[in-house]
């Protein structure tokens, strides 16, 4: 099974999202992010400008259901599990920072862009405000950035942005 995730071109921003995942996920494969199929970028029968992306479905739902259902099962994370998660997601953003060449900042994680695949390991989606970090002889860094202003989602930007 797959999942599509069909951007909306007429909505501001939508192609910049789109151009922004496909550059950060093109060369990045780890256990920890979401695996992308294939990217879709074609024009409807209307003669309407398509974009898609095709990730491999996650069966078990987000971290963010399992902390804000309406039953309140955030009871229900044991110690280990609430560990495993964090190990997970310190895995991807480690491969991301440090492995990745150019690196990569995810700039918008939050609970609902972490979601769980059959055998319940974390992976981090949701590329679409990721930057690239350009990183000089001299050993300073520059973030590669196409927007002014900070970027993420209220409530989860980091406090340096």
């Amino acid at each position: 099974m797959v999942a599509v995730k069909v951007f909306k071109l007429d909505q501001c921003g939508a192609l910049d999202s789109f151009m922004a995942e496909c550059k950060a996920l093109k060369n990045i494969r780890h256990r920890n992010l979401v695996k992308v199929i294939t990217a879709c970028s074609t024009y409807d029968p209307m003669g309407s400008e398509f974009k898609a992306l095709v990730f491999e479905y996650m069966a078990n739902g987000s971290l963010e259901s399992r902390l804000h259902t309406k039953f309140d099962r955030c009871g229900d994370l044991s110690l280990g599990e609430r560990i495993s998660i964090a190990f997970d997601i310190a895995s991807a953003l480690e491969y991301l920072h440090n492995q990745c060449i150019p690196p990569v900042v995810h700039c918008d994680l939050k609970p609902s862009n972490v979601l769980f695949n059959n055998d319940d390991v974390a992976c981090v989606c949701d590329f679409g405000l990721a930057r690239s970090i350009r990183v000089y002889s001299s050993g300073t860094q520059s973030i590669s950035t196409s927007m002014a202003g900070p970027r993420g989602s209220i409530g989860y930007i980091a406090p340096g942005e």
